[in-house]
């Protein structure tokens, strides 16, 4: 004997109710997501070989102790952490100085360490960008312009 289901129309009227809730929730999270991004553009050799890097080339690494700071011209600066946190005020001054010396370009790569807090990256990119760095490209420590001289 088989079990026979009549669907009514009083059944379907909370599931429409459901469904317009939840399209409307997910219309709502989808426009909050959106605002909370940081425009990064990916830098670095392309698939066709090593590139030479720009003469003016912005780098900063971060590590787990320190953020490294430099122009692929040879000005090269360590911002150790101070008590245990990053020194965001060495940075931003650094970050502006260096700024300064390229003229009006606009752009930075960054990169970090394994080990490093993913709220530390966020963070360097918030004071690149407030220093006037918009453009930012992340990608891979080794593929960095600038080679630092870590221990």
């Amino acid at each position: 004997m088989g079990y026979r289901f009549h669907l009514r129309s009083d059944d379907v009227v909370p599931f429409i109710d459901l469904m317009s809730c939840l399209v409307a929730f997910l219309l709502v999270t989808a426009v909050w997501s959106n605002l909370a991004q940081i425009r990064t553009t990916p830098r670095g050799p392309g698939p066709g070989g090593d590139q030479a890097p720009p003469a003016l080339a912005l780098s900063v690494l971060v590590t787990v102790d320190a953020h490294w700071v430099g122009l692929a011209t040879g000005d090269r600066r360590r911002i150790p952490k101070v008590g245990g946190e990053y020194d965001w005020a060495g940075l931003e001054n650094a970050l502006g100085e260096l700024r300064r010396t390229r003229g009006d370009r606009h752009d930075v790569e960054i990169a970090a360490d394994d080990g490093v807090a993913y709220q530390a990256v966020i963070s360097t990119m918030d004071t690149a960008i407030a220093e006037g760095l918009p453009d930012i490209g992340y990608l891979d420590p080794p593929l960095l312009s600038v080679r630092f001289g870590r221990p």
